[in-house]
């Protein structure tokens, strides 16, 4: 495996090192690259988790941003609704007063076909009393 690494790296043989010193370069270059990757994969991970939580951020803003549009509706029908009801209670009263007064109506046609009828009833009564 260190030949193979030796052999892999040019560097090793124009520094003119022997075996050993191979070896421990060897060593030191791959401790090297396992800590430059260690770092590598630790940015890169940070990198991701910061783009993971910015990304889980913004869709969090955008569910806060429509609750609160929502919220907003949700007042304004609140208050549609409060004013559709007045109106509907105004509506009601003059329904019932429109109904009322065609019942008074009604009573006092039925009234006075009541005195037609009796005045008529009078009228016949004297009638009668006047030719005898």
């Amino acid at each position: 495996m260190l030949l193979l690494l030796g052999c892999g790296y040019p560097e090793f043989h124009e520094l003119g090192c022997g075996y050993s010193n191979l070896t421990n370069l060897g060593c030191w270059y791959l401790e090297f690259g396992s800590e430059k990757a260690k770092k590598d994969a630790i940015r890169s991970a940070t990198r991701v988790s910061e783009l993971l939580v910015d990304s889980v951020n913004k869709e969090v803003q955008e569910a806060f941003v429509m609750q609160k549009r929502i919220e907003m509706e949700i007042r304004a029908l609140a208050a549609s609704i409060l004013q559709f009801g007045k109106q509907t209670d105004q509506w009601l009263a003059a329904s019932h007063s429109i109904n009322t007064a065609i019942k008074e109506i009604g009573d006092f046609e039925n009234w006075m076909k009541t005195m037609e009828f009796d005045c008529k009833s009078i009228n016949a009564a004297i009638c009668n009393i006047h030719q005898e």
